[in-house]
């Protein structure tokens, strides 16, 4: 199992329903790129002020690497981008395997 975790900093002028979209695709990853078992989606709540101007995480769950590997280059990827990507202002991408 693969968790892909995304850490968001959205420019200022995204608006709260593109944002809302955006979060919408990502959810739908789950019927739509075989492999990716979870979705989960938050906004910071932190109360120690250390988050850097991220406000928004995303945290993938894929199979295995084959998973990871068919949703990189899948065209449902490519139209999430296609939507995401112009409201970024940063953002954090980490992996890791757990056993």
């Amino acid at each position: 199992m693969i968790r892909h975790i995304l850490l968001v900093k959205f420019k200022p002028e995204a608006t709260a329903s593109e944002i809302e979209k955006v979060r919408a695709l990502f959810e739908a990853m789950t019927t739509r790129v075989e492999g990716v078992e979870a979705v989960e989606w938050g906004l910071n709540d932190s109360p120690e002020g250390l988050n850097q101007g991220f406000t928004h995480a995303v945290l993938m769950t894929f199979a295995d690497e084959q998973a990871r590997q068919r949703y990189l280059p899948h065209p449902e990827h490519d139209a999430l981008k296609a939507e995401f990507v112009p409201l970024v202002a940063d953002i954090v991408v980490f992996d890791y395997s757990v056993a």
